[in-house]
Order: structure tokens, then C-alpha cells, then sequence
């Protein structure tokens, strides 16, 4: 049995062949559990790897904190049939955090499971400025060059990827998943200490729920691009927030929700 980062081989049987096992690989899933302080606030089953870029765009995305800044310290330990990242959070976090803190144990990247109050779903977001513009003429471009952030997702077909998008359509990064909305929370949290990602749009391979656009719009992400379809959730949160919402992002295609004035 042979290993990779976030996967590994097991023997499966296929309907051609129930008599012959052979191996496959399969992606990892493992329950991380995000410490700030010594309290856990949330356990998320995720892919076992970037995981320090996951913590730092989770706690921007949640509205933990407000700029990378605010965490003095991080470990990633492997402990009790999981995995910790312990953050050492600032005083003044800390104390906001605890006011507000809520138990909430996901499936898979579930950003609801385990919300005390159907009220705590929609944070409130401050609306976003319009200081960016994108050719959708670049966007075929940066299509054809997702896979290269799916490395498991290539062998196991069971990951989605997040990744930013310069001006011109290259990918200057991407991060993959068991998870969308970990995967595009470990690509918020990179991008939080990339001054050149500024300009540009996140990709995700997925499809737009209202939290991947309240994720987004949390940290500046001002355009996103999903591969497939928006709620209408999503679509009213990125109206309210000023985030352009494109779905269906396909060669060729694009079917714009919100905002369309950046695009061009």
C-alpha cells in the first residue's frame, strides 16, 4: 500500500471484476479540530494537508479576526484520532471570540451544522467597493489550468480545488479538498499573506453556495467564478455584499448572477 499527501491505496472490486481486487486511491478525510487559546471551537472533516493555510482563512473567513496579524502562533498536532491546529489567538480576539462562540461539528466542510440560532447563519458583511474588473475573455484560460491544484483530486476524483485568479488568467495558486468550502478557505488564508493576489478572482470547482460567497466576500473577494450552479441564497447574499457572482464558468460559457459591471 502505497501513500500520498491527503491520499492513499486501498484494494476495490469493480463490476467487471469481482473476482480481482485491485488497488485504487482513495482521498483522506480526518476531523481537524481548530483550537484558539486552548478551547476548541470547531471540528471540520477535511483533507490532511495545508492545513495551517485552512486555520488562518477559516478565522478571516468567520470573521475570527481581521487580519493575519491577530494570530501570534500555530501548531498542527496529530492527537486523539485526528488532527489539532492550536491557535494562539490575541487577547482582544479571544475575548470577541468567546462572546460568540458556538459548538459546531461539520460534515465534510458543513458551515451550518451545529448553529445555535437559525440567525447566526447570515453574518452581516460590509459591502464591497468596485475596484476590480475581469475579461471574461481570460476565464477559458484559467479553466484549463485547475487541474494542476487537484493532485489528489486527479487520482482519487474526490477533491475541489480553489484557486485565485490573476488579471490576465493565470492561476497563481490553488488549494484542493475533500471540501469546498475548505478548500476555499485554505486558499483565503494564503492569499491573506500574498500581497499580489490582491488583484484578480477566486475559482472554485464547485458549485456557489451562500456561504462560499459569504466566505469570499468576508475577506475582499470582490469576483467570484464557480464551475457550476449558484443557489439563490448565494445569489441574494452577493447582491447585498456587492460580490459579482458567476456560475456555470465552463469554456465558453458563463452565466453571470450579480453585478456584472466588473466584467468585461
Amino acid at each position: 500500500m502505497s501513500e500520498i499527501a491527503g491520499a492513499g491505496q486501498l484494494p476495490v472490486w469493480t463490476r467487471a471484476a469481482l473476482d480481482a481486487p485491485e488497488n485504487d486511491w482513495l482521498a483522506d478525510e480526518v476531523p481537524v479540530a481548530l483550537v484558539y487559546n486552548g478551547i476548541s471551537h470547531v471540528v471540520m472533516m477535511t483533507t490532511p494537508k495545508d492545513l495551517e493555510a485552512f486555520a488562518l482563512g477559516f478565522s478571516l473567513s468567520e470573521g475570527i479576526i481581521a487580519s493575519p496579524g491577530d494570530i501570534y502562533g500555530m501548531d498542527v498536532v496529530h492527537a486523539c484520532g485526528g488532527i489539532e491546529v492550536q491557535i494562539e489567538l490575541s487577547s482582544r480576539r479571544f475575548a470577541a471570540l468567546k462572546t460568540q462562540r458556538r459548538a459546531m461539528a461539520g460534515r465534510t466542510g458543513c458551515g451550518v451544522c451545529g448553529v445555535d440560532q437559525l440567525g447566526e447563519i447570515g453574518k452581516p458583511i460590509a459591502p464591497l467597493p468596485f475596484s476590480q474588473t475581469f475579461a471574461l475573455a481570460q476565464l477559458d484560460r484559467a479553466l484549463s489550468q485547475l487541474k494542476r491544484f487537484q493532485p489528489v483530486g486527479e487520482l482519487t476524483g474526490c477533491t475541489h480545488a480553489a484557486a485565485w485568479i490573476m488579471p490576465g488568467g493565470n492561476l497563481t495558486g490553488g488549494y484542493e479538498d475533500v471540501g469546498r468550502h475548505v478548500a476555499l478557505d485554505k486558499l483565503l488564508g494564503a492569499r491573506s499573506g500574498q500581497p499580489g493576489w490582491q488583484q484578480g478572482a477566486v475559482l472554485v470547482s464547485s458549485r456557489a453556495s451562500y456561504e462560499m460567497v459569504q466566505k469570499s466576500a468576508m475577506c475582499g473577494v470582490e469576483i467570484l467564478f464557480a464551475v457550476s450552479a449558484a443557489t439563490r441564497l448565494a445569489v441574494e447574499v452577493a447582491r447585498r455584499s456587492n460580490l459579482t457572482l458567476v456560475g456555470f464558468s465552463k469554456p465558453g460559457r458563463a452565466t453571470i448572477y450579480t453585478h456584472p459591471q466588473r466584467l468585461v
